[in-house]
């Protein structure tokens, strides 16, 4: 079967980056496009954009799994809020193209949260290197988050000392309503969370320390597990379907 070429317009939008970004990726061998004739414009075959969606995952988990801090791709960084904020209006306007306006609001706003919730629970006390890992790919229709930061243990910790490990918080952080109080509205903002991802075709995969969840639409219990590797603060992947 004869593998599909795209433009280096159609490849941008797939995978959420600008055709800027494209072209540098492809001087730095990152995803490397072919030529298409005398014209010499950029198409990417449909196999290695496949590939290379699948790498996003591994790179924003290897990010959080690295002994020593280091800066992402700018394009996948956001070292500010503000930054953050941006890019996140980015997806949802690149989203509302191939989904209805509900998903497209919802996923944005679980976005968000967990996004902003990285930023509110950390700020002045980042461990290594400031910022998230934000990234996200139309065409597996993935979300990416990743932080670098204290983890929901530490967070927790605060107003719950009795917490003696990461799969107890996770517990508590998706289960039990908390003071709104500063610092514990990172627990009562997950449950809005939880809530948005089981009664939608949504699916989200949630790492913090050496405790996983995963939940989806119609998911009864918050299921939690002893992950193999422990990740500094926490490692998101978000799924969604309902396209038009």
């Amino acid at each position: 079967m004869r593998d599909k070429l795209l433009s280096i317009g159609e490849t941008a939008q797939l995978i959420g980056v600008s055709i800027k970004t494209l072209r540098r990726w492809d001087a730095l061998g990152r995803l490397k496009s072919t030529r298409s004739g005398a014209s010499g414009h950029r198409y990417y075959l449909q196999s290695e954009i496949s590939k290379f969606l699948q790498d996003i995952n591994a790179i924003a988990r290897s990010w959080v799994l690295a002994p020593i801090a280091y800066e992402p791709d700018p394009e996948v960084y956001c070292r500010t809020r503000d930054v953050f904020q941006a890019r996140l209006e980015k997806f949802q306007s690149q989203l509302s193209r191939i989904a209805p306006e509900d998903t497209v609001s919802l996923i944005t706003a679980v976005a968000g949260e967990i996004g902003n919730n990285s930023f509110d629970h950390n700020s002045g006390n980042w461990p290594d290197i400031t910022g998230i890992f934000f990234s996200y790919a139309m065409r597996t229709r993935t979300v990416v988050l990743a932080d670098r930061g204290l983890g929901i243990l530490a967070t927790l910790k605060r107003v719950r000392p009795q917490l003696s490990n990461s799969e107890d918080a996770l517990i508590v952080a998706f289960t039990e309503t908390v003071s709104g109080r500063y610092p514990e509205t990172r627990g009562n903002g997950l449950k809005f969370v939880r809530s948005v991802i089981t009664e939608n075709p949504f699916t989200l995969d949630f790492q913090t320390g050496d405790a996983t969840l995963y939940l989806k639409r119609g998911s009864n219990d918050v299921d939690v597990k002893k992950a193999h590797t422990q990740v500094r603060g926490c490692f998101v992947i978000i799924g969604f379907e309902s396209l038009i």
